[in-house]
């Protein structure tokens, strides 16, 4: 014991994953921050070795994402693993924020943890990006021209920097290879900024479902999390294997099983599903730039929710109006996922139009003003009683 508590490193690992003192009452949704980590391990183990079969070239890249699948021994396994397994990550880190938004993790003293938590969600949705395009398939191509093309709409800059970005004046070789440096290099930024999160969760420890902090009922990480945390991982083993070994292509495109034919323009271009309600919000609006300002606000908006909640009541378990509208945001989020994946045509863009006006108007209007009724009531059921007559009410309300 007396190394685990003086060894530099060993001591690290203590404090942060045996003897870190964690809230008695957290449930199973909170296993997805550690499943987040094991994605991101994983992601990193099976992209190593998917990079040193694959070629950076226009001529090559898709044979040789063939050549791992057939003739690299396990090469189908590891590259199924890795698609899958992005596919997982996207949808654990938005039940992850979900978790955060509903129980007002992302409040003070917490505001570093979740604007670290966004800056990890825009990195991660890069990445993805840079990942989409490296098999050269038709999707491939024709997604990394859609949506560097949108760079275009900045007023004077935005075609030097498409330019910039493909390193010619189209989608080419050169663009490739930078997007295949770039998809290798981020994930580690990723993991130093998961080690930032971590260190920034050490700091007040996590939130739990009553929202109230306290110092007092705490138990240690291990045993009581650590075994949760296993059950979490069986779980998700068992799910992805399921995927991986029997429906291994049903998250995907099948059109990414083309090669890329700069000739032929897909029936439609779209993402992978995790980044269809971003889509959504950038066809929503028939105006180029104010498209690509509307997708990106939809992320950038998750910094300013710290401070435009309002309510004094942190947990939605304890705020009705507050859950209410927050299972509308989250089926209005899934509507907006499967508005991207539609043709942009009647009814689907009035429908992605409402759908955008309600994401902005949750966070911008109903978040606080939901908060300020809250408060409201709050004070009026507190009042004195000797104010509970009409007259006292009326004083009381006067000296507001």
């Amino acid at each position: 014991m007396k190394l685990v508590k003086r060894h530099p490193l060993i001591a690290l690992v203590n404090n942060y994953l045996i003897d870190s003192p964690a809230p008695s009452n957290l449930s199973y949704i909170w296993n997805f921050g550690s499943l987040l980590g094991t994605c991101l391990a994983l992601q990193i183990i099976t992209g190593v070795t998917l990079a040193m079969h694959y070629i950076g070239s226009v001529d090559l890249a898709f044979s040789s994402v063939e050549h791992i699948m057939r003739d690299v021994n396990s090469g189908w396994l590891i590259r199924y693993l890795h698609s899958n397994g992005a596919a997982f990550f996207f949808i654990f880190v938005y039940i992850h924020m979900a978790k955060a938004l509903y129980y007002g993790s992302f409040r003070a003293p917490r505001i570093l943890l979740w604007s670290i938590g966004v800056v990890i969600f825009l990195v991660m949705i890069i990445t993805a990006f840079l990942g989409y395009v490296l098999p050269w398939g038709q999707m491939s191509y024709w997604g990394a021209t859609v949506i560097t093309n949108l760079l275009s709409a900045i007023p004077w800059i935005g075609t030097d920097l498409v330019e910039f970005i493909w390193g010619g004046f189209s989608v080419s070789n050169a663009t490739l290879t930078r997007f295949f440096s770039l998809h290798f290099l981020l994930p580690f930024v990723l993991a130093a900024l998961a080690f930032m999160h971590l260190i920034a969760l050490h700091q007040n420890a996590s939130n739990n479902p009553m929202g109230v902090s306290s110092k007092m009922d705490r138990v240690p990480f291990y045993p009581y999390y650590v075994f949760k945390d296993i059950v979490g991982f069986f779980v998700f083993f068992l799910i992805l294997s399921i995927f991986v070994f029997f429906f291994p292509n049903a998250l995907g495109h099948p059109d990414n099983s083309i090669p890329a034919n700069p000739m032929q323009t897909p029936i439609s271009i779209v993402p992978e599903f995790y980044l269809l309600p971003f889509y959504a919000i950038l066809r929503a609006i028939p105006n180029k730039l104010l498209g690509v300002v509307a997708m990106l606000a939809a992320i950038f908006i998750l910094f300013l929710l710290p401070y435009l909640e309002s309510s004094r009541v942190r947990s939605s378990a304890f705020r009705p109006f507050m859950r209410i509208f927050f299972w509308l945001f989250a089926v209005n989020f899934l509507l907006l996922m499967w508005i991207g994946a539609n043709h942009p045509e009647p009814p689907f863009i009035l429908l992605g139009q409402l759908c955008t006006a309600f994401y902005f108007a949750y966070f911008l209007i109903l978040v606080p003003l939901i908060g300020l009724i809250e408060n409201t009531l709050s004070d009026l059921g507190t009042i004195n009683p000797s104010k509970n007559t009409p007259q006292g009410l009326f004083c009381f309300l006067k000296s507001m």
